[in-house]
């Protein structure tokens, strides 16, 4: 695939991290003049030996005021991309488009009360942006993350979750946040067990957050797996939680993975 040089800037890898073999964080410079809204993506390319170019989309995990950019892989088994990837060391070259995509923004919604985020997998990756940016904490009375992955040890950016709470400049604001991890593949002290849609319609997720999902109040990011993110649209309908559109105030904003 080829990309016109005048919508990408090169940048440097400046870090990789392995959290398990299916798992890594990278994080790379940032083009002073790269702009983006807390929960959008950027596509990132790598040179190929035969000199093409690989490009795969990511969500920033990073602050957009953040003097780097953050991102969020799953490793995907003789993936085009990671293959490439995994070539890269520090100091290695990354293109990075100047335009960031996408819009499970906090505009998506015009009002409410509670802000819900429900992610599966590297779908973390959006809020933890969001959670970064001062304006969700003014805007929201309580803040919902829900965190799913197969096992504990994937549930990347736990430092980074328990500490954003604590952060000075929150002063009074940290408290408004609930942090829910689920794991659905083995039982974990701390951790709810099951799959989202389940738990949603056993209740279980709301007794935890202390929250109802109502439709006045709740306010629903999904991103994640394509699956989750159908199925829990399908029983938030039911319950009146509808699609945010652009014509049509909704409670519920989405972005798909994979």
């Amino acid at each position: 695939m080829t990309v016109s040089e005048e919508k990408f800037t090169r940048q440097r890898l400046l870090e990789v991290q392995t959290l398990t073999p299916s798992l890594f964080t990278l994080r790379t410079t940032r083009d002073p003049g790269f702009r983006f809204t807390a929960g959008q993506f950027a596509r990132l390319g790598v040179r190929k030996p035969s000199g093409s170019i690989v490009w795969r989309a990511y969500s920033m995990v990073s602050a957009p005021h953040d003097e780097f950019l953050d991102f969020f892989s799953i490793v995907v088994p003789d993936g085009e991309f990671t293959s490439e990837l995994s070539r890269l060391r520090p100091g290695d070259e990354l293109l990075v488009d100047k335009q960031a995509f996408g819009f499970l923004t906090l505009d998506r919604f015009i009002d409410g009360r509670d802000l819900w985020l429900l992610g599966t997998g590297t779908g973390v990756a959006p809020f933890l942006s969001i959670l970064q940016d001062f304006d969700v904490w003014q805007r929201f009375e309580r803040i919902i993350l829900v965190y799913s992955a197969r096992t504990a040890s994937e549930l990347a950016y736990q430092d980074l979750i328990h500490e954003l709470p604590q952060r000075d400049y929150l002063e009074e604001l940290g408290s408004k946040l609930t942090y829910l991890p689920v794991v659905t593949r083995e039982d974990v002290p701390g951790a709810l067990n099951g799959r989202i849609t389940r738990l949603i319609e056993s209740g279980e997720l709301e007794r935890a957050a202390n929250l109802a999902l109502e439709p006045e109040h709740s306010r629903i990011m999904l991103c994640g797996n394509p699956q989750m993110i159908e199925d829990t649209r399908s029983i938030l309908k039911t319950r009146g939680l509808n699609l945010a559109l652009t014509r049509r105030p909704g409670q519920v904003a989405v972005e798909n993975y994979w």
